[in-house]
């Protein structure tokens, strides 16, 4: 999709630091440049041990400079930050983000740091005991208070055998949290937690098989990323999800809907808000077959069944006794038929403050791009959302949760 909806295209630097994921910017700008944006690559000295400064500008189409003293007549310390329409650093090493916390200016990346009224975007990458020593938190507490959107790494393979928190996100959801900044939504959930579920749970009724849904997780992904994007931490619980992880969210994956309760119960201790997205199983086998069933008739015995914990029935209930939990509660109603009337009743029933309703089936809602969906409100108000990208619903859900936020 080309961005460039005027003579001016969007004017992106792409900050590179010295970790071995810094080939993994490569694909990054690839995907900012395919896009229609302007791109000029800024890495540090250390990144160019990595990745050569021809890799980069051969893939911008733009000059390569590491240092002040480059072009010193053109003054691009203050020229590159000042005219970014967004910075973004991928990686971030721990030692790239102790200088831009502390305003250390030794390098043209830092400067530009320095220099730039725009948004700017962290994609740390480095080891874990890094990422966790308190020197790197309270470095990545002091950016985000200033406003900077600082991604938590991911969760994987890093360098040599080890696995752990400190691997870069993929380069693809970097690139759609760029996107959704560069739309210049508002940061109205910075220092907020949500919580989001997102997927379908599968209820096993042996080793083989299980109850499931045709739920693909895209509008509980977009709702986490589009949360990010405005400011928020963002816990996803993802039931059965298949696809990447938005960057810079916490994933707790789950399969029941058992499972799915405890995680929800216990991330949203301390949420601001929480939006059951995840198309969660009514019902689960009353008995789990240790052993695959075997076909020894032509009528198999019947699967008997029972009830599944309701979780935003749940969410809303302790609220209402206690007081406890999030301050907003939003549901998901998917419906076949009947869809408002259905809705009406399930939002009285769940005790929820905002329902999402959508009609789903026969191409609608489910592993589709697109989505449309009636927003219903315990006040009484009703609002529509036509059918277009699930992020522009997930943007409009969280309009609503910013406005009842305390």
């Amino acid at each position: 999709m080309n961005e460039n909806s005027g003579a001016r295209r969007p004017f992106v630097v792409l900050g590179v630091s010295g970790g071995i994921a810094a080939y993994k910017a490569c694909e990054l700008l690839r995907l900012f440049t395919e896009s229609g944006h302007d791109v000029r690559v800024v890495p540090t000295r250390q990144a160019l041990r990595f990745v050569g400064e021809p890799t980069w500008a051969a893939l911008s189409g733009n000059p390569v400079s590491t240092e002040v003293w480059d072009d010193a007549h053109e003054v691009p310390h203050v020229r590159v930050g000042r005219d970014a329409d967004l910075v973004v650093v991928a990686p971030a090493t721990a030692d790239v983000l102790a200088r831009a916390a502390h305003g250390i200016a030794d390098d043209l990346l830092t400067n530009t740091l320095l220099t730039a009224r725009c948004p700017v975007v962290f994609a740390p990458a480095m080891h874990t005991e890094m990422w966790e020593h308190p020197a790197t938190r309270a470095n990545v507490a002091t950016l985000r208070e200033r406003g900077a959107l600082v991604l938590d790494p991911a969760v994987g393979r890093l360098t040599g055998a080890d696995t752990g928190r400190g691997r870069l996100p993929e380069p693809e959801e970097i690139f759609q949290i760029c996107r959704g900044v560069l739309s210049g939504r508002p940061r109205d959930l910075a220092g907020r937690h949500v919580v989001v579920s997102a997927g379908g749970t599968r209820e096993a009724i042996d080793p083989v098989r299980f109850i499931g849904n045709r739920s693909s997780g895209l509008q509980g992904l977009a709702l986490a990323r589009t949360a990010l994007v405005r400011g928020a931490g963002v816990t996803l619980v993802a039931a059965n999800v298949t696809l990447p992880a938005p960057a810079g969210a916490e994933v707790i994956a789950v399969e029941s809907a058992r499972e799915m309760r405890e995680a929800v119960l216990s991330a949203c201790r301390d949420a601001d808000a929480v939006v059951m997205a995840a198309a969660v199983a009514d019902f689960r086998p009353a008995e789990y077959h240790d052993n695959k069933i075997k076909k020894t008739s032509a009528e198999p015995d019947p699967i008997r069944l029972v009830e599944n914990p309701d979780i935003l029935a749940e969410l809303g209930r302790r609220r209402a006794s206690s007081g406890e939990g999030p301050a907003v509660i939003v549901g998901f109603a998917a419906e076949t038929d009947d869809v408002l009337a259905n809705g009406h009743a399930k939002l009285k029933r769940k005790g929820c403050d905002l329902l999402v309703v959508n009609q789903v089936g026969a191409g609608l809602a489910f592993g589709t791009p697109d989505n449309a969906a009636v927003v219903l409100s315990a006040d009484g108000d009703a609002v529509d959302v036509p059918r277009g990208p699930k992020e522009d619903l997930a943007h409009r859900v969280w309009d609503l949760v910013a406005a009842r936020l305390p």
